[in-house]
């Protein structure tokens, strides 16, 4: 999967373009689709939404304050098309993150905000026919909160039910694995605006990377006591700009490894709690039988030719 642009509409196909080789993949992002599409979509089988977290705030000089919403962005449609019976929900772009609002321009929302929005985004989907919904986030500030309201959501949203992916640290702890893989230079890992993080961005958006900014941030060993005092006394208690880590060292290549590992550990947190393609088999979904918003009654067929009514 490569760097996203503008989702293109060709006469009743609807396709997500990416940049670096023009190739073209099924739109999976709701807020792209019609109703008509979604509706036939989750007859056809696709019955999990994912809901991304993200965050705007600072990250150091030299990234945008959206990188995490971005991230999110991308992580959500790599782990539903590797789920392969999931649409993508309108990721939430600010997170819980008022350790980081003594740097200018940083956003953010109350723990009992972001719950509720959460709520507000799954409400709906069990109505429409949804079984499932999978939350995660590429702000690593938000998981603590996740894990408070990790129960009543489950409890509130029934009978969806709800998976929540909230091991923050697993996500640092598989970036240092794939930069000492690919560099060596695992202690640039620190979390916040490093050299993973950094890399990311040069996968996705190289022209948002600001790389004559790159400053060395806190490197000294980045575990849960560390992140603790970050969340209570601010990221500036252990940083004076804003970077857990080192930006330097940074590659694209470094960024793509490093999504699709994310991917791969939310999607097998998500596979062990039911969320896999059910037995039965739920068809891929291929949106050109669903040529416009009068269509959505017509019989439809998956990619088999299996035809549904």
């Amino acid at each position: 999967m490569r760097s996203p642009v503008k989702p293109a509409f060709s006469g009743s196909i609807v396709t997500r373009t990416w940049a670096t080789d023009g190739t073209a993949a099924p739109e999976l992002r709701m807020e792209y689709l019609t109703s008509p599409e979604i509706a036939a979509a989750i007859e056809s089988g696709m019955r999990t939404a994912i809901l991304p977290l993200g965050a705007v705030e600072q990250h150091g000089p030299h990234l945008p304050l959206a990188m995490d919403a971005l991230h999110a962005d991308e992580l959500a449609v790599r782990v539903a098309r590797r789920l392969g019976n999931a649409l993508v929900l309108p990721t939430v772009r600010v997170g819980y993150s008022p350790h980081h609002l003594g740097f200018a321009g940083s956003l953010s929302l109350r723990s009992t905000t972001l719950e509720a929005i959460c709520q507000d985004f799954l409400r709906p989907l069990a109505g429409y026919g949804m079984e499932r919904a999978i939350i995660f986030s590429a702000h690593i500030g938000n998981y603590p909160i996740m894990r408070e309201f990790e129960q009543r959501l489950k409890q509130d949203l029934a009978p969806l039910s709800v998976v929540l992916f909230t091991d923050g640290e697993s996500i640092i702890d598989t970036w240092r694995r794939c930069t000492d893989d690919l560099t060596g230079l695992r202690a640039r890992v620190g979390g916040h605006a490093d050299i993973a993080e950094t890399a990311v961005l040069l996968a996705l958006h190289p022209d948002q990377v600001r790389s004559d900014a790159f400053e060395r941030g806190y490197t000294g060993f980045v575990d849960s006591e560390l992140l603790e005092r970050a969340f209570s006394h601010g990221i500036h208690s252990v940083s004076s700009n804003g970077i857990l880590g080192d930006p330097h060292g940074a590659t694209a290549g470094l960024g793509f490894e490093c999504m699709e590992a994310v991917t791969s550990l939310i999607v097998e947190h998500s596979n062990s709690r039911g969320a896999e393609i059910a037995e039965s088999g739920s068809r891929a979904f291929d949106v050109t039988h669903v040529a416009n918003s009068g269509d959505a009654g017509r019989p439809m067929t998956d990619k088999g030719g299996n035809r549904y009514e």
